[in-house]
């Protein structure tokens, strides 16, 4: 049987979309962050040694980071379903993204988060004023420049293709669903609307609206 250990407003939600798109048979291990640090609790770390969610047990095997975890769904448990075949432009591509959504987006994206949150947060008004110039020159000189032209170059390819890897979904979709939500969430000015449009055609699918009320409260990133 395999358990998903799913902490509250985590990268686990797309694993619990996965598991729904497979139709397999699953447990839920639920665990909630601190309300005032809001990381994952000590008892995380009984499953594995980083204390972090996502991970699955399945037997006696224990997979933890969300890529490592969906390619291991999908070539198990998928019948190839959610993985296109090898050697094919469409298994390039699934590979591609499914390393480029943590590797290449997502490290901006955690910056940006990190700076807003400094300029929120600073205080008195010297310390807030100091802070906000550090923020702005670092994510105008580095972060902010590689988060928009990674948000452009998927922009792009969504408007090419429906899917990221080929003609159908595969497990590179869910993966790209964790930080293609966060920033639809945050794109009030309507910037990206091929993204707009393909958060909405995943969020439409019946698999992730049943890994949703499966998984709890889930504010998008």
């Amino acid at each position: 049987m395999i358990i998903l250990h799913h902490l509250n407003n985590s990268r686990s939600q797309r694993i619990l979309w996965m598991l729904e798109e497979l139709g397999v048979e699953y447990e839920i291990q639920r665990y909630q962050r601190d309300g005032q640090t809001n990381l994952a609790p000590e008892s995380l770390k009984k499953i594995h040694p980083l204390g972090k969610s996502p991970v699955i047990t399945d037997g006696e095997v224990t997979v933890a980071e969300s890529g490592a975890i969906i390619d291991y769904l999908a070539r198990k448990y998928s019948d190839k379903a959610l993985i296109p075949q090898a050697d094919t432009e469409a298994y390039r591509q699934y590979t591609y993204w499914l390393h480029f959504a943590e590797g290449t987006l997502m490290p901006p994206m955690v910056a940006k988060l990190v700076f807003d949150k400094v300029r929120q947060n600073a205080k008195p008004f010297f310390v807030k004023m100091v802070a906000n110039k550090i923020a702005d020159k670092v994510m105008d000189g580095y972060f902010g420049l590689n988060l928009v032209a990674n948000l452009k170059y998927v922009e792009q390819h969504l408007a090419d293709n429906e899917w990221f890897a080929g003609e159908a979904l595969s497990g590179a979709d869910i993966q790209m669903s964790f930080p293609l939500e966060a920033m639809a969430s945050r794109n009030i000015s309507g910037e990206y609307p091929n993204i707009d449009a393909y958060v909405k055609r995943i969020h439409a699918r019946p698999a992730y609206q049943q890994g949703l009320s499966r998984g709890g409260q889930y504010d998008y990133a």
